[in-house]
């Protein structure tokens, strides 16, 4: 695929008549195939979702380590890719949403703020840092759902200072036990329940024109 001029690597899936579709900003030191990420992105096709995995960087960009970290260009690079998506035919007329982890998480939410030309529906981070947002978390309108692990103290702290920041609708799951990878037996699992519950949610009711209960 092609964005900001660039040629990305990408996996993308659409089931049929899927309702909606979500991008993966893939965190520091991860790639579109990252196992942990495939594994949510089964279950969101089963859940009747699209996805598309994509490399925020090219090959030689990913060398250098503080493009890794550097979430405004991550941000612009994954709101191109949304552009792109936008337009496929496959994708054509059902909302968006994102799938953020580690560093991925603040790009998404910043993404979702800044770029107004193609709404996004809803967010989900998975261990994500969305304080790296900084001052654009106050102008997130997508329903946020951050989920963290129990045992990641130092993360999950983290994501309870940036949720007082969203005024969006959020929520913080905490998966007790689980670490920064959810590498746990099941833990990951429960992000990719966690995950598929919301977007299926609030991707639909944006599809229906509604807003979902509570």
């Amino acid at each position: 695929m092609t964005a900001g001029g660039l040629e990305l690597a990408a996996h993308l899936a659409i089931p049929d008549r899927a309702t909606g579709a979500v991008i993966f900003a893939l965190g520091s030191g991860s790639s579109r195939r990252s196992p942990r990420d495939r594994l949510v992105a089964v279950a969101l096709n089963q859940a009747g979702l699209g996805t598309l995995l994509a490399d925020l960087l090219t090959p030689e960009e990913a060398l250098r380590r503080a493009n890794v970290f550097d979430v405004r260009l991550l941000a612009a690079r994954l709101a191109g890719i949304t552009r792109w998506l936008h337009r496929h035919p496959a994708a054509r007329g059902i909302p968006l949403g994102y799938f953020g982890a580690s560093t991925g998480a603040a790009a998404a939410l910043w993404a979702a703020a800044a770029d107004p030309r193609v709404p996004i529906a809803a967010v989900v981070s998975r261990g994500g840092r969305p304080d790296l947002a900084g001052p654009q978390l106050a102008s997130v309108r997508a329903p946020t759902l951050l989920i963290v692990g129990g045992s990641d103290e130092a993360v999950l702290d983290l994501n309870r200072q940036a949720r007082q920041q969203l005024t969006c609708e959020n929520e913080l799951a905490v998966i007790p036990g689980a670490t920064r990878l959810f590498e746990e037996p099941g833990a990951l699992e429960q992000v990719a329940e966690l995950a598929a519950g919301w977007f299926t949610s609030h991707l639909v009711a944006q599809a229906a024109g509604t807003v979902p209960a509570g």
